[in-house]
Order: structure tokens, then C-alpha cells, then sequence
């Protein structure tokens, strides 16, 4: 038995595919939660973690905000709901400011500060992202959920 080429051609020497021409079956156990959790460098998502993103998700601009936009594409892509990259690609551009951080959190717009306790503080250059993340630190109540540290933005210490 094997797989057939497109036209009905055969391997010269009637050779076969490998493995019968099949493609392999899964099952889906080796599946990692939350999609594409654990991208790159990024945030491995946990189930109540998500969860907790999800809970009023509707009524935030961002559900989140993590350092570095790999992290922050985990968690969106877990969630289906937008999360702010801090410092852009690895946290260390400039945006948003600490001033525009503080005005979106002001204004009711982001939900959670995400941190994982690694990569804080952005690369070189990371100003921006390590003021924000010394401000939220100091500033809000936090909790642990599936290892990653929430601040929640909506509740000052």
C-alpha cells in the first residue's frame, strides 16, 4: 500500500512514501494551552489565566499589557482580545511613555499589567518600559495566576 502522486505516477523502483503515504495522526495531546503560548520567547498562557483575561474584557481598550511584544502576542493570541505591547518588539523602544501609560490606565483602558518576572525593564535603552513597570509595581495590587504576576490596573494598593 502507500500514497499515490497527483496523476497516478510511482516512485521508480516501486519505492513508497514514507510511512504509507499517510499523514501522521494526533490527537491533540501535545497541544500547549492558549494557542500559540511559549512563541518565540513569548508568555506560556495558562487556562485560569486566561480566564482571568477574559472576565470583563469587553469593557477595557486593552484586557492587558505585557513587556515586549512577545509576550504580549501569547496572551492575545490566547485570548482573542487586544493586549498592549510595552517597548515594542523587545521592550525596549520608547511607547507608550510612562505619562501615556498613566493616562490610559487613568482613563479606565487597560485591565492587568502582565510580568512573568523575567524580562522586566526592557533591553538596552528600556527606560520606558522599566519606569512603567517600577510605577505599576509600586502603585497596584497584584496576584499570581499560572506563574505570571497580574497587577491589576483598577485597584491601587
Amino acid at each position: 500500500g502507500g500514497g499515490q502522486f497527483p496523476g497516478g505516477g510511482q516512485f521508480p523502483g516501486g519505492g513508497q512514501f514514507p510511512g504509507g503515504g499517510q499523514a501522521p495522526s494526533t490527537s491533540g495531546e501535545n497541544a500547549r494551552p492558549g494557542g500559540a503560548g511559549g512563541l518565540l520567547n513569548g508568555a506560556s498562557v495558562g487556562a485560569e489565566a486566561k480566564s482571568k483575561l477574559l472576565a470583563d474584557a469587553d469593557a477595557y481598550t486593552w484586557v492587558a499589557a505585557a513587556i515586549g511584544a512577545q509576550n504580549a502576542a501569547s496572551y492575545q493570541l490566547a485570548t482573542e482580545k487586544p493586549v498592549m505591547a510595552i517597548g515594542g518588539f523587545n521592550g525596549s523602544d520608547p511607547s507608550p511613555t510612562l505619562a501615556q501609560f498613566k493616562r490610559y490606565v487613568a482613563e479606565g483602558r487597560i485591565h492587568y499589567f502582565l510580568s512573568s518576572g523575567g524580562g522586566m525593564g526592557g533591553g538596552p535603552g528600556g527606560g520606558g518600559s522599566s519606569e512603567i513597570s517600577s510605577w505599576v509595581e509600586s502603585t497596584f495590587e497584584k496576584t499570581t495566576v499560572d506563574g505570571t504576576t497580574f497587577y491589576d490596573l483598577t485597584s491601587k494598593k
